[in-house]
């Protein structure tokens, strides 16, 4: 099922954009909407190395994803071992669930980005490693899943990592602004649009389905990083439930 929709890029030659976990209304984002096609990548049978992304069947014992107990101590023992499956590497992992606003930084990413530049990608790398060991490559991951019934109403849309150059894509300050703590930040990256760029969603998301995508690899010849967006499904039925979805971003080492 292939679709059009506005990606939300962000303007070539604007100042330093920054944008915030929580409080949008102090992002400094020049939003650039374009219309483009989505692909159906269930039909196209994507890879990790290659596109960047890949849908996995992928069952979990968690009833319930709000549960933040039961999500550290089944849901991080199911990924780690998924992840552990595809890429046959030792991890580490990081978490965040959405539930419209309510927790933090769980709002749909409205514009096209990737979660951490070069940069930032080595120095979690290098605090997460174990101690004395040489790493020869690493890939951050992100493991996103749908938990609220199909049709989605604000898929999630991810670009090939092929389709994407290096000038597309923009450094930018991601803010942590949880209330009543130290604001935080690091570098990311926007997305800059390009017309080759090749958009691509799975359709109707099953709360047993796992999509992953790289938002770095460190070793050259394979898919770097994947910019991805949420965007309006205009055939979604009004009365469709609203989209839900717990995200958690994995680090995998190979070492020397």
């Amino acid at each position: 099922m292939q679709t059009r929709a506005m990606i939300a890029y962000v303007n070539r030659g604007s100042r330093r954009p920054r944008y915030y976990a929580n409080d949008h209304s102090r992002d400094v984002l020049e939003i650039v909407p374009v219309e483009m096609d989505i692909a159906d990548a269930r039909l196209a049978a994507p890879t990790v190395d290659a596109a960047g992304f890949t849908l996995l069947a992928h069952r979990s014992a968690v009833a319930d994803f709000s549960d933040r107990a039961a999500v550290d101590s089944r849901y991080r023992p199911e990924v780690i071992e998924l992840i552990h499956e595809l890429s046959g590497a030792d991890l580490r992992f990081s978490e965040r669930s959405s539930q419209s606003g309510a927790l933090d930084n769980s709002r749909p990413a409205r514009f096209a980005h990737v979660d951490v530049s070069d940069s930032t990608a080595r120095v979690f790398a290098e605090r997460a490693a174990p101690p004395g060991r040489a790493i020869r490559r690493f890939v951050h991951y992100n493991i996103w899943r749908a938990i609220s019934a199909p049709p989605q109403d604000v898929p999630l849309a991810v670009c090939d990592a092929r389709s994407v150059a290096a000038g597309d894509l923009l450094a930018a300050d991601a803010v942590f602004d949880k209330p009543g703590e130290t604001e935080w930040s690091f570098e990311g990256l926007v997305l800059a649009h390009a017309a080759g760029h090749r958009w691509h969603w799975f359709p109707d998301m099953q709360r047993d389905e796992a999509l992953v995508f790289k938002t770095h690899d460190s070793e050259p010849g394979r898919a770097h990083c994947v910019p991805h967006v949420a965007f309006d499904n205009s055939a979604c039925p009004a009365h469709a439930p609203p989209r839900a979805s717990i995200e958690m971003r994995a680090l995998a080492f190979w070492f020397t």
